[in-house]
């Protein structure tokens, strides 16, 4: 399963032992290699999309023994990142990885290569996380939610205890249902496409869409004063700074990234403490690098955590200069989406996670359940 984020490009080759069939297979281990940067910087350079799955081909080559190439499927599911570019050069990448596919020893089933919808991305990150602590079982009534903060978009999905929750919701595009195990599942899921850390960043500054960016500066309070650079998302660089003339701070950069959360990310009416919730990809990531887990076991963190530790971050932003300028922006960020977007309370705790059961949390493990069993996501 390949997983074509907006900022890297990730193979996960599955080994399962399949049981009874009609029970889910049991994950014997995972194989899991990462690249940089995301198919959407070769937006004008389709053919780099290719070189990039033939190298992580070789890797699956590695790993699958080779009689068994001919019946092991490929399959590759982009996100946000190609979901943010233009329809043709979306497609470009997706004829060009499908090429590679074709020449491959591998089988290639139908569909093996498509651009996935925000919404599946988020229940199939439940589903793996579930999978993986044993909460899909049909006789067990206790499930774990998912916060997934990618590059280009952020996923909340949950199973909720209160009927309200589903009624409050302001379109039935916050609803999703699946089954499994003779179970169906309604779950609260929503991804928010241009809330994920890069996209954020990029609203931040102001540089969402902007033309001219070979002569303009993009500045914010939520970078070092000194700081100016040019920074890539997307396949497109820009030039930022700090503001060496104004304020700079905790307070100043909240109000600048809150104009990216506030009126867009809906509150589900139950956030209750009851609700235990895994965060991962940047969660994970910004938390390692502010020193507020370890980067190997993750740990469980209250959200009033990150607020604090924005605030040392941002009220002393030169010392940061050099090592992570980004830093103060992406937890100021990560502090409000929480806070003020989900509506979780700062006492909220939530378990921080890169790896479940020595498994990577993503979606990628759901989709690959999904493409055997057919879940039925409606």
């Amino acid at each position: 399963m390949f997983d074509a984020g907006s900022t890297g490009t990730r193979i996960h080759v599955y080994t399962f032992i399949q049981s009874l069939s009609e029970e889910l297979p049991v994950l014997d281990n995972e194989m899991f290699h990462s690249t940089k940067p995301g198919l959407s910087a070769y937006a004008d350079s389709p053919e780099m999309a290719g070189h990039t799955v033939r190298m992580l081909l070789k890797v699956a080559k590695k790993t699958v023994p080779r009689l068994e190439w001919k019946r092991t499927p490929v399959i590759l599911r982009a996100t946000a990142g190609l979901r943010l570019l233009e329809a043709e050069k979306a497609q470009a990448l997706l004829d060009q990885v499908q090429h590679v596919f074709d020449e491959s020893p591998f089988l290639v089933p139908d569909n093996s290569v498509s651009i996935m919808n925000g919404t599946n991305e988020g229940i199939l990150a439940w589903i793996s996380v579930n999978f993986l602590t044993g909460h899909l079982n049909a006789q067990t009534q206790k499930t774990v939610g998912i916060l997934d903060l990618g590059g280009g978009s952020t996923q909340i999905t949950f199973l909720p205890k209160l009927r309200k929750t589903i009624e409050s919701v302001p379109v039935s595009d916050y609803v999703a249902k699946f089954g499994i195990l003779n179970s169906t599942f309604q779950l609260y899921t929503y991804s928010y496409l241009g809330n994920g850390l890069m996209a954020a960043r990029l609203a931040t500054l102001g540089a969402l869409g902007a033309e001219g960016l070979q002569w303009q500066v993009f500045k914010s309070s939520c970078l070092p004063k000194k700081f100016r650079d040019e920074w890539s998302f997307g396949g497109l660089t820009y030039h930022v700074s700090g503001d060496p003339d104004g304020y700079s701070g905790y307070k100043l950069c909240y109000q600048e990234v809150l104009k990216v959360v506030k009126g867009i990310i809906h509150q589900p009416f139950e956030l209750e403490d009851s609700n235990v919730f895994y965060a991962f990809s940047y969660y994970f990531d910004r938390a390692v690098e502010a020193g507020l887990i370890d980067g190997v076991q993750g740990g469980m963190l209250e959200v009033r955590d990150f607020k604090k530790r924005a605030k040392e971050v941002c009220n002393k932003m030169s010392k940061y200069l050099l090592i992570s300028p980004f830093l103060c922006m992406d937890m100021t960020y990560i502090t409000c989406l929480l806070k003020d977007g989900f509506g979780f309370k700062e006492r909220t705790v939530l378990q921080l996670t890169k790896k479940v059961n020595n498994v990577e949390a993503s979606w990628a493990l759901g989709a690959t359940l999904d493409h055997f069993h057919h879940l039925k996501i409606h």
